[in-house]
């Protein structure tokens, strides 16, 4: 069987074949009409003939594998364009024609992928692509599938290169390395390239100096002034260390689709991105997913793993189908988050209705920390109310959908 697999199950008929056996039979046909010229198409069968077996002859007998490795990175960025490269090499000493079919993973629904390419005699290519994920989770690419084909063009050599493997897709972190930068650009902008202290009326005490003119005589240290027989003052520099909590609602509301990503894929985006930032300006950062249900809690923190950690609980979060309970999600922020912190819920409204259920509980968390509320535009309902009515069934639609924006935006 292997060797009925490895000089016959792997041949196949090239276009090039079929169009010259369809002439040479174009020809018999003619000839039965036309008997002088039945010994051309017979001569043409004899030169077909030939030039198949010594096509094959390069293909099988001689003809080696072409190496080929897939080379990316051992996670994809979700929503981003990641870098793919095919290294491919000839190993045979004459020129060559491949058709390379790299196995991508079911979750880009992709059958028609292939690349054409013409290789010289041993010559290695870098072939890069790139893939856009939509959605988190494990993607298993397959083979690479080689068909190859000599000058002649009549056969064509199937080559299966075992290269199956698993890649994890995350959250976006190029997105976070791109606002990184830009955090650190803003930071060198404010302060310049040299680190200076900057004094603030915080309560965050730094040290005990002399009082010179221009210090507020509110912060005269009596005790430190008594000791010394001169004025002393306390200096206070800004606080660095406050607790910001993103809030990540996963009910059904979230499943909406925006540019093949759902708005929970969005919001674990902007919340990894925020929580880097955050943790840049030593702040602690903490997590909180809700939907009918508790999620997961991540308690806030600034400590070296606190990014790691966020990644990967973010990689795990999926969508509930359900309706999300925020009376629940009120009385575990006042049972867990004592200390007054910053709260940004990632949520999202489709109507007043279903905002006014909500907003008692909204108001009520507003009352102990600073809560800030970011939900989603619907992109689907802006381009039906901007569509040109041509018909009486287009005019409700696009009333329909002016009424809904109007929602949104009140």
């Amino acid at each position: 069987m292997t060797l009925i697999k490895k000089y016959i199950g792997d041949l196949f008929l090239n276009t090039r074949f079929y169009v010259v056996v369809g002439i040479c039979a174009v020809l018999f046909i003619i000839s039965f009409f036309y008997a002088p010229l039945f010994l051309v198409p017979q001569i043409g069968c004899y030169v077909i003939a030939m030039l198949v077996l010594v096509d094959y002859f390069f293909l099988f007998i001689i003809g080696k594998m072409p190496g080929a490795k897939r080379i990316m990175a051992d996670r994809l960025s979700n929503s981003d364009e990641n870098k793919v490269t095919l290294q491919i090499t000839n190993r045979m000493p004459f020129e060559l024609y491949l058709e390379i079919i790299d196995e991508l993973p079911v979750q880009f629904q992709k059958r028609d992928w292939i690349l054409h390419q013409h290789f010289k005699g041993l010559q290695q290519k870098d072939i890069v692509y790139s893939v856009r994920p939509a959605e988190r989770g494990e993607y298993h690419f397959g083979n690479i599938i080689i068909y190859v084909k000599s000058l002649l063009g009549l056969l064509m050599r199937r080559f299966d290169i075992e290269a199956g493997t698993m890649v994890p897709v995350y959250p976006s972190f190029m997105q976070l390395r791109k606002y990184e930068l830009l955090s650190q650009t803003t930071i060198q902008m404010e302060y310049g390239n040299k680190r200076m202290r900057k004094i603030g009326h915080s309560m965050e005490f730094e040290q005990i100096k002399e009082y010179v003119r221009g210090d507020d005589i509110r912060t005269i240290n009596w005790k430190a002034t008594a000791r010394r027989s001169s004025i002393m003052v306390n200096n206070f520099t800004d606080e660095k260390s406050q607790q910001v909590y993103c809030l990540i609602d996963k009910g059904r509301l979230m499943k909406m689709p925006f540019n093949n990503l759902s708005l929970l894929d969005y919001a674990i985006n902007s919340t990894l991105v925020l929580s880097n930032v955050c943790l840049q300006k030593h702040d602690k950062v903490g997590i909180i997913t809700f939907a009918n249900k508790m999620g997961t809690i991540l308690a806030a923190d600034r400590k070296p793993l606190q990014k790691a950690t966020i990644l990967q609980l973010l990689y795990n979060q999926e969508t509930d189908f359900l309706e999300s309970d925020y009376e629940m999600l009120y009385l575990q922020i006042r049972n867990r988050i004592k200390q007054r912190s910053l709260l940004i819920l990632f949520a999202n409204f489709e109507s007043l209705a279903g905002l006014k259920r909500q907003l008692n509980y909204l108001k009520s968390i507003a009352k102990h920390h600073l809560l800030m509320v970011v939900f989603f535009e619907n992109t689907e309902l802006k381009q039906l109310s901007s569509l040109n009515a041509a018909n009486l069934e287009e005019v409700y639609v696009k009333t329909i959908a002016e009424k809904f924006s109007f929602e949104k935006r009140l």
